[in-house]
């Protein structure tokens, strides 16, 4: 999409003024205190360990993932990971303790923990942000950065807004962040891993994305990168794939954090239908559900497994068709 020099122009004053609001905030607060792939009979391409097998240590260096400024690769591993997603479906089960008694806590864009730890916990190892996001995580710098300094921060983004030649305007915001933050860190998935995940949902769905128009989710790179980061993964707030067909499914918002924001199924349902430039979360969830299938996910709230291998109905269909 091309940005217009005036829109440009606003985007980036309102970043610098947020930008020099954070680093105000830290005086004061100063002052006042894919990777590896497993063959199965159907999915050939999901990264992961598989089920039923002792678990060998990934490497511990991720190099689809680059520090912000000297481009080094991510270099962590977990053996047990909570991934938390930002669904209304994790309020009122009071799993927060069991969350944080994972290794790695994994949040996803501006979520907060902070009012919600009885729900989703206190810890946070890894946030995983969409560029959209930004912003939204500027605006609540005090929850989410400025007591963040042990949390590992992945922007992900289209090529335009990440490229590192001065034209990448999240990047070039990114970059500023990281000096007036510089023990933050601050980590981007790399152009190459982007165009492997473009290529692992192809192969998953038969979706060429696009192609087709579609926006992969940050609950996609969320998974995607969990499985190259964790040995085993249990996700808290994730419905199965046919959740919104079912009369006896709960009503809850999109975003636990956002009560009077849109519902959650009518949120999947209408981007699985838009024709453009929408988000396919139902067949993402059957990719994931298909993983879960041979690899070590597990999905709480609420409980469900996959079907066993073969027994599925879904079929992923093309934005438009």
């Amino acid at each position: 999409m091309r940005i217009k020099v005036g829109v440009s122009g606003i985007l980036v004053v309102t970043m610098v003024t947020s930008l020099m609001l954070v680093y105000k905030g830290i005086i004061y607060s100063d002052r006042a205190m894919p990777p590896s792939s497993v063959s199965s009979s159907t999915h050939s391409s999901a990264p992961g360990v598989k089920k039923q097998q002792n678990v060998t240590e990934k490497p511990t260096v991720l190099q689809g993932y680059t520090a912000i400024v000297d481009r080094k690769p991510l270099k962590m591993h977990c053996k047990t990971c909570s991934l938390v997603t930002s669904s209304g479906q994790v309020v009122g089960n009071n799993a927060g303790e069991e969350i944080d008694q994972s290794e790695c806590v994994i949040r996803m864009n501006d979520a907060p923990s902070l009012g919600y730890q009885s729900d989703v916990g206190r810890r946070t190892s890894v946030r995983v942000i969409a560029h959209s996001s930004l912003q939204r995580v500027l605006r609540n710098r005090h929850q989410l950065l400025n007591h963040s300094q042990e949390t590992v921060f992945i922007f992900w983004g289209p090529s335009h807004l990440m490229r590192r030649d001065g034209k990448g305007l999240v990047y070039n915001h990114l970059r500023l962040l990281k000096k007036v933050m510089p023990t933050l860190k601050i980590y981007m998935i790399s152009r190459i891993q982007m165009l492997k995940f473009d290529e692992l949902f192809r192969k998953e769905t038969g979706i060429d994305r696009k192609k087709s128009n579609v926006w992969l989710s940050t609950g996609w790179f969320t998974m995607a990168t969990a499985l190259e980061l964790c040995d085993r993964i249990n996700v808290f707030g994730m419905v199965p794939p046919d959740y919104c067909k079912s009369p006896l499914r709960r009503s809850v918002p999109y975003h636990y954090y956002e009560p009077s924001g849109p519902e959650e199924c009518s949120m999947y349902l209408s981007h699985e239908r838009s024709r453009r430039g929408s988000h396919h979360f139902i067949t993402e969830k059957m990719v994931f559900s298909n993983w879960a299938q041979t690899l070590n996910i597990d999905f709480h709230q609420p409980e469900w497994a996959p079907p066993a291998v073969g027994n599925s109905s879904f079929t992923a269909v093309p934005a438009g068709s």
